[in-house]
């Protein structure tokens, strides 16, 4: 298949710049992949679309506070590191800017010297090693230091940076959001377990490959990133009953899809797993044990609308973007979610 027929026309107007006050007053479009009806409804009424034999699957990974802007040493030029994955020792990956100066051996300063870094090698297709010096808990000088890694479409500065985070967020490591939870409270999490919905939990850190564009014409020819996903015992069991039951699993965002898609016996049998999976979904793909999908919009020819695409059909896809243009829903990572039943 082409990337162009994952294209689709989105006004920047209708790109969300801000979160709304109430996480789960967003717009909830509901779509039926069988029939292509759509539903407009709220996210607050996800409950309605539940029964109690299902469970929903939720990515509990929290955004590193990755972002550190710093200055060049000797000099003071103005620099900017991203950490992307810890090698260890000290060691991340990480993008920087500018990267003609930032070259092996060059120094960084970053909150008066609170935390130095040092450029100690290069990887393929230009990411940095770089090794850090700090006092303490490296952790807790992130906290203090760094900013939120927004996506490159988001111009606004964030006010309150948990705002970008799920309210059950717990493992440290992504370098974006899991989107399509932002919209859960936990009073909304309250009803659905209320209803006897089981609630689990994996983990997948965020990687920047997410926001990385589709380059290739014919999307086969895509080169996945990798991310490091875990799945708890407790949760592959709860997976097992849920689908012995004749209950559905219904994934809370593609990272979670992901997760399971890529540790999934071919019978959709579940077993805890831990490991760096590059699972690429595209149409044609057959899912194991997926049955519905929570999710936000996504970018035009990105490996995400394909995602959604294999599960729902390409075609139902696009004319349900095409509607929630018309009804000007809000996109991307603050906007209005989809519910894929």
């Amino acid at each position: 298949m082409k990337t162009s027929d994952f294209y689709f026309d989105l006004p920047k107007e209708l790109i969300a710049q801000t979160p709304l006050e109430k996480r789960d007053g967003s717009r909830l479009l509901v779509l039926n992949r069988a029939t292509g009806e759509t539903e407009h409804r709220h996210f607050y009424e996800l409950p309605q679309f539940l029964s109690p034999n299902d469970c929903l699957i939720l990515n509990d990974s929290r955004v590193l506070p990755a972002r550190l802007l710093g200055q060049r040493l000797p000099g003071g030029g103005a620099c900017e590191i991203l950490l992307l994955i810890d090698r260890g020792e000290q060691v991340w990956e990480c993008l920087v800017r500018p990267g003609k100066k930032l070259r092996s051996g060059q120094r960084v300063s970053f909150g008066n010297g609170e935390l130095t870094a040092e450029i100690v090698g290069e990887v393929e297709g230009g990411n940095r090693l770089v090794r850090f010096a700090y006092e303490g808990i490296f952790l807790e000088v992130l906290e203090r230091l760094g900013k939120m890694p927004l996506p490159p479409y988001i111009k606004e500065e964030l006010q309150d940076q948990e705002r970008y985070q799920t309210v059950y967020s717990k493992v440290l490591g992504s370098a974006a959001a899991p989107t399509a939870g932002l919209h859960f409270t936990p009073e909304l999490l309250g009803r659905i377990s209320e209803l006897g919905v089981g609630v689990g939990y994996v983990t997948l850190h965020v990687g920047l490959g997410t926001f990385r564009p589709v380059k290739e014409d014919t999307i086969e020819d895509h080169e996945m990133h990798s991310e490091y996903c875990v799945i708890p015992q407790e949760t592959a069991d709860l997976i097992n009953r849920t689908h012995a039951k004749g209950g559905r699993v219904i994934c809370v965002g593609t990272t979670s899809c992901r997760t399971l898609e890529s540790w999934a016996a071919p019978d959709g049998t579940m077993r805890a797993r831990a490991g760096w999976t590059n699972i690429y979904i595209y149409p044609g793909y057959q899912f194991k044990v997926m049955d519905a999908l929570v999710t936000n919009f996504h970018l035009p020819e990105s490996t995400l609308i394909m995602l959604v695409s294999a599960f729902a059909g390409r075609e139902h896809i696009l004319e349900a973007y095409q509607e929630a243009v018309r009804e000007q829903y809000r996109f991307f990572s603050f906007g209005d979610a989809m519910f894929i039943r």
